[in-house]
């Protein structure tokens, strides 16, 4: 009986997860800009919230994601609040789905989803394969563990526990939260509480406490996620167990009325056991949102006051790469790490723009920023690069991988542009500290302070700084016409490098300046010149040239 039970909760797991990941797939980025752009208005945010639970059966995932874009400083608390309630709403239809009694058809199902999996190439297809399998796998998994459970309605103990349940619904509650909190998943206990309800093995009485308490239980995910996250997301984390606990309690002082309404409205709509208890986790969730949505702003309030304290970010936010995330949905993972990519070329830029202005002026406030940035730039590029490493352990789809290939490129792209501009900065450094030596001998500095403000080589850094911004906006939005001009503009400046080569070479034969002046002003010419090779390069991701065979566009040109 053990046996059958765990063997069939293990499948029916499986199978939610397994149908879950196909889904996932199947939606591809759509799932983070569901969650990013359409949450405007509380009402919407529980609109996504819903979606999103509903396309990757999972309301825990839903709410990890939700944790990790606050974290991530892309979701404000208000707006999670909002997608955590839509998302209870979204899990309860893994137990309609329940409800719906198939398990007769699950094998021939699973064999359907197999074909789909191993017989095409199409990686929809697959992807459908999966959904399809995993459908069958839920209800396979359910009706082993319903003949495991069904000899319970004979043990006189389990008649007994049953019968406390019924009329103690705190205890109830404590089952189902304890259930929820060893498996992992209200659907799994939603799923154990339909079968046995099913089976006449426990009334409607003890059942609905259960449903309530794994309500509670669900709460354990979204706590852990936010273990060592952001201070937002640990508030995130809070109003969950809020709005959740809220709820079970408000329906608790009222369950003798909700028991009632259950019974005559599933005799009306003749509904069977298990759609029953599918219908009142529905009722119970969605009168829960309705009531306690007017309140957002007010649990947001609470949750501030419960976990005290204002964000401080010294150098970079690492908690914004959720490694939670990674497991929970390796495609959204990916996503973030594009933006923190984004982000990481938004320092770099920073760095950048810094060293040109202790350039033309020479303020050591500017170095020492230039000098600070680096060190963050750095420790992007190391916990960057670790997350994706995390996220290459998972299973990718191709077009995924090949996206993760990429991403590992651009981010040493990055890091090596903020090498050469930390070089600049010696160069100059090292440049001013001859000047100082030059002018104790001579008391002049002035051929100095000429070859290192050259009109060329200042035009030479605008436009490189021009690439290096063009270059990171156009891998983030994936637009053509950015990339286009960042190709256009490097053919300038290895002109300009070359006319800068040639006036120092002149400047050397008329006898003026010195050679190691020379040296460095070649220095800074060359770094400034990889610099802009590395922005194009960024910019050939963009537009496919880096790897051909990855743009569809233009492999089918070739």
């Amino acid at each position: 009986m053990l046996f059958e039970f765990f063997g069939g909760l293990g499948i029916f797991l499986f199978g939610l997860k397994f149908m879950g990941d196909g889904l996932q797939k199947s939606a591809g980025d759509n799932l983070r800009s569901i969650l990013n752009k359409f949450t405007s208005t509380p009402f919407r945010a529980i609109l996504a919230g819903i979606v999103v639970t509903v396309l990757i059966q999972s309301s825990s995932a839903t709410t990890v994601l939700a944790v990790g874009l606050v974290s991530a400083g892309f979701m404000t608390l208000k707006q999670a609040i909002g997608v955590v309630m839509g998302a209870n709403v979204g899990t309860t239809i893994t137990a309609f789905i329940i409800g719906i009694d198939i398990g007769a058809y699950a094998l021939p199902i699973m064999a359907l989803g197999s074909f789909m999996l191993f017989f095409s190439k199409k990686h929809f297809v697959n992807s459908i394969g999966e959904i399809v399998f995993g459908f069958g796998a839920l209800f396979f998994g359910l009706e082993l563990m319903g003949n495991g459970m069904s000899p319970l309605e004979n043990l006189p103990q389990f008649r007994e526990l049953m019968l406390d349940l019924s009329f103690s619904p705190i205890l109830g509650v404590t089952v189902g939260t304890l259930l929820t909190l060893i498996v992992q998943s209200s659907s799994a206990t939603i799923g154990i509480v339909q079968e046995l309800y099913s089976h006449g093995s426990v009334t409607l009485e003890a059942a609905l406490p259960l449903l309530f308490g794994s309500n509670i239980g669900t709460t354990i995910t979204a706590i852990l996620a936010a273990i060592g996250a952001s201070l937002a997301a640990r508030r995130t984390s809070a109003s969950h167990v809020f709005f959740n606990l809220t709820g079970t309690i408000l329906v608790m002082l009222l369950l003798n009325p909700f028991t009632a309404m259950v019974r005559t409205l599933s005799d009306y709509f003749q509904l069977n056991p298990a759609m029953q208890l599918a219908f009142a986790h529905g009722l119970f969730n969605v009168v829960n949102v309705l009531i306690q949505m007017w309140f957002i702003n007010q649990i947001a309030t609470l949750v501030t006051k419960l976990i005290p304290g204002e964000e401080t970010t010294i150098g970079y936010d690492a908690s914004r790469l959720d490694v939670s995330l990674v497991h929970t949905s390796p495609i959204m993972a990916l996503n973030q790490a594009k933006v923190e990519i984004g982000e990481m070329g938004e320092v770099v830029l920073e760095e950048y723009q810094s060293v040109f202005e202790y350039f033309k002026n020479q303020d050591v406030k500017e170095m020492e920023k230039s000098l600070q940035l680096e060190e963050v730039i750095n420790d992007i590029d190391m916990k960057l690069t670790q997350y994706l490493m995390l996220i290459s352990s998972e299973e990718l789809a191709l077009s995924s991988s090949n996206e993760h290939t990429i991403m590992m490129d651009v981010t040493k792209y990055l890091e090596r542009i903020g090498d050469h501009a930390e070089s600049i900065l010696k160069n100059i450094e090292e440049g001013n500290q001859i000047a100082k030596r030059q002018q104790k001998v001579t008391g002049k500095n002035a051929e100095t302070q000429e070859i290192f403000y050259d009109e060329d080589l200042v035009r030479m850094f605008q436009l490189v700084g021009k690439n290096i911004e063009e270059a990171v906006k156009s891998f983030t939005t994936n637009s053509y016409q950015l990339a286009g001009s960042v190709m256009k503009r490097e053919k300038e400046i290895n002109s300009l490098e070359m006319h800068l080569r040639a006036k120092y070479i002149e400047r050397l034969n008329q006898g003026l300046g010195q050679p190691s002046d020379g040296i460095m002003f070649v220095d800074i010419v060359s770094n400034l010149e990889r610099m802009s090779d590395h922005a194009v390069k960024i910019a050939k991701h963009a537009l496919g040239f880096r790897y051909p065979f990855l743009n569809p566009k233009l492999s089918q040109a070739n």
